[in-house]
């Protein structure tokens, strides 16, 4: 069957998603953080799921660069018990 092109494809294609029109950017960049800190917890829970894996930056818009340390200031607080590894540990 042949993809539906022409006028009327392209009014409904663009009536489908207002809401996901929303660019992405990143929070450390627009806040003019340089490093990322392990002990603040309360930044890094936006960053993980709610079944503790970390959030990749395809989703939630940080640069690479910012989830390098992310990745990394995440790990150090699951370490040091700050974050929980997985949802089943309540903290």
């Amino acid at each position: 069957m042949p993809r539906p092109t022409g006028k009327k494809f392209d009014k409904r294609r663009q009536q489908q998603n207002p809401l996901f029109k929303r660019k992405k950017f990143c929070r450390f960049t627009a806040a003019g953080v340089e490093q990322i800190d392990y002990k603040d917890t309360e930044t890094l829970k936006d960053f993980i799921g709610e079944n503790g894996k970390i959030t990749p930056a395809r989703l939630t818009g940080t640069k690479s660069h910012y989830q390098r340390q992310l990745d990394t200031a995440i790990k150090r607080a699951r370490f040091l018990a700050l974050l929980p590894y997985t949802d089943l540990h309540k903290a």
